[in-house]
């Protein structure tokens, strides 16, 4: 059983997380680069956000370990470099997007969706 300091700890990490995942084009830029690495313009041609916008972000995510970068020439080339950020996001964007497409109502007890954003 664990311990309250090793249950705070595993609540910090994962609001720490959810903190890093907030932002639409982290999730934008984690799906882009899932199926494999792109640089800067392959993801400013997927998503609409401006070049220093984007150059936050992907560092952001880099720092956090998140990412992989290396570089080539004069492009930098950024890839997963966690596997499972990259489920974490698939199985909440896939839930979100079933609930989304549904005729059948979702139970208010299992919903991901915040009430009101239908």
């Amino acid at each position: 059983m664990a311990t309250v300091n090793e249950e705070d700890r595993v609540f910090e990490s994962a609001a720490e997380l959810f903190g890093l995942l907030s932002t639409p084009v982290r999730l934008k830029i984690i799906s882009a680069v899932c199926n494999g690495e792109r640089n800067v313009s392959e993801l400013l041609s997927q998503i609409d956000t401006t070049q220093p916008n984007m150059s936050q972000h992907l560092s952001t995510l880099f720092r956090a370990g998140i990412l992989s970068r290396r570089r080539e020439g004069t492009q930098i080339y950024y890839g997963l470099q966690s596997e499972r950020v990259a489920m974490l996001c698939r199985a909440v964007c896939t839930q979100i997007a079933t609930e989304l497409d549904s005729d059948d109502p979702v139970p208010q007890s299992d919903r991901l969706l915040v009430a009101g954003m239908r």
